[in-house]
């Protein structure tokens, strides 16, 4: 069975980049714009992984990981990071707010289907 990923970010080409990577290893992907986006797409449909930018227009990632961790089918969904940000105290922020893991931007395609594969197969 096919698993469903939600990209979160605002910039079209790192969706485009995701989209292309994890597609062409098995995935269906749907894109959201930003958090507030992010957040309508997952509670019209289940998703098995969320992959979430931290600098968004109207939604950060943080806030978004919060919300969703609120909704009873996200509480056990893993949420990865994908950000420009790299700090030990945004990381802490991230695993506070429920995030599963973190990948920094520009990031390996290929290290991106080996996270992915680790965290939902």
């Amino acid at each position: 069975m096919t698993k469903n990923v939600l990209a979160v970010d605002d910039s079209a080409s790192i969706r485009q980049m995701v989209n292309f990577t994890l597609r062409s290893a098995g995935y269906a992907v749907v894109d959201a714009v930003d958090g507030r986006d992010g957040l309508a797409r997952a509670r019209e449909q289940q998703f098995d992984l969320v992959l979430t930018d931290q600098n968004m227009p109207h939604m950060d990632g943080l806030a978004l990981i919060r919300a969703l961790r609120e909704l009873p089918a996200y509480r056990q969904v893993p949420i990865l990071m994908l950000t420009t940000e790299s700090s030990d105290e945004m990381k802490a922020q991230g695993r506070s707010a429920g995030a599963t893991g973190w990948m920094v931007k520009p990031f390996d395609p290929l290290k991106l289907i080996e996270v992915v594969r680790k965290v939902i197969g």
